[in-house]
């Protein structure tokens, strides 16, 4: 599915992708390094200076130690109703419903992140604002190369490749026999990657618009505040919106389709190794909350 669900209102939202759909084999080693690589990718954004880089990792730092002690067991807990789920006949609406699931989640942590993303968005200068943008611009112009220009045959290749990184994640190796399966479900899909890069520019316009109200009105915090608040509300709830509501409605729907058929073609071993993956998981989220 489109990593859109995870709506980042700056970096801090990173975390719920990091938690929740890790690239790796172990969510435990990625976490305990993730205050610094949060940072890290914070920083190829802002570009931050002196104390203000202090302040930025000490809240970095705050907020893991929130996320560590209140929201691990809750995450272990939902991976176990997965693998439950998996060990069974998934349907569509399981999978629509862990969708929901991760978006509460990361709706939590955008609310429980309002004062840390306040005081960065206080700090912030107007040239550190021009970093953001000229950041968003060469990413854009990745996503572009990558999944919008050339030819039809060539976008849904570079889409189904990265359909196939999580696939494999979960599952280990596919045949070719599967691959070609998941090849035609995955091209049954419309090509709608540029709609998704307006998406992606939106909200990192309204991101800038945000930043530069607080610099130029030179708001309190209790003003700026409101303003974080204001924005995470628009950009949660712009999928329900009469102007985006169907758009976001289809393509969940071609997603959880796409994802079920890769569930349903699956081996026995292959969804076992997909049980031990998420036990692994759950394992490190247990070891994590406690503090390992």
């Amino acid at each position: 599915m489109q990593d859109t669900l995870i709506r980042r209102t700056l970096a801090l939202l990173a975390i719920a992708v990091m938690a929740l759909a890790a690239g790796c084999s172990t969510i435990k080693f990625s976490y305990n390094q993730g205050d610094t690589l949060l940072y890290w990718w914070l920083d190829s954004y802002v570009d931050f200076e002196g104390q203000q880089a202090d302040v930025t990792k000490r809240d970095i730092n705050t907020l893991f130690q929130w996320h560590r002690q209140t929201q691990l067991q809750d995450y272990a807990a939902l991976l176990g109703t997965w693998q439950r789920q998996l060990a069974g006949n998934p349907t569509q609406a399981d999978l629509v419903n862990a969708y929901r699931e991760v978006r509460v989640r990361t709706e939590r942590l955008a609310a429980r992140a309002v004062p840390e993303m306040t005081t960065l968005a206080l700090s912030i200068t107007p040239e550190q604002i021009g970093n953001i943008e000229r950041k968003f611009n060469s990413k854009n112009e990745e996503y572009r190369r990558k999944f919008i220009s050339g030819s039809n045959d060539k976008r849904n290749r570079a889409r189904f490749k990265k359909s196939m990184e999580q696939f494999e994640l979960w599952f280990g190796n596919f045949s070719s026999e599967q691959e070609a399966t998941l090849r035609r479900a995955s091209d049954a899909r419309p090509l709608d990657n540029n709609l998704w890069l307006d998406e992606r520019v939106y909200r990192q316009r309204r991101i800038v618009a945000m930043l530069r109200d607080v610099q130029q009105k030179k708001m309190n915090r209790e003003q700026a505040t409101a303003r974080v608040q204001a924005l995470q509300k628009e950009l949660f709830t712009r999928m329900e919106s009469p102007e985006r509501k169907a758009f976001y409605d289809a393509s969940l729907d071609q997603n959880t389709r796409f994802i079920l058929t890769g569930i349903r073609i699956a081996t026995p071993q292959q969804k076992a190794h997909a049980q031990q993956r998420m036990q692994g998981w759950i394992n490190d989220f247990h070891a994590l909350a406690a503090g390992k």
